[in-house]
């Protein structure tokens, strides 16, 4: 899962869609989630690296990750990788 090259990503979790107008605001894990997609990490990865900086287990993780995969979609945020 890649994040779109149009979109803009500030550090404070603020995302900008130009194409549809529409912004978003990320919480803390969403930024990292955000920050580590944009270092093309794999998503298990991007899991190691939630749950070794977190308290909380992988399965949640897993589970959260993907939600959030499919919401990024959702929106055109992201896109499969190739």
């Amino acid at each position: 899962m890649n994040i779109k090259k149009n979109i803009a990503v500030s550090e404070s979790g603020f995302l900008f869609n130009p194409t549809s107008g529409d912004s978003f605001s990320l919480n803390t894990i969403g930024s990292e989630i955000i920050r580590l997609m944009k270092e093309h990490k794999k998503p298990e990865e991007v899991i190691e690296a939630i749950v070794s900086e977190y308290e909380v287990d992988s399965n949640t993780v897993e589970k959260d990750l993907y939600d959030f995969f499919s919401v990024l979609k959702n929106y055109k945020l992201a896109e499969n990788g190739k």
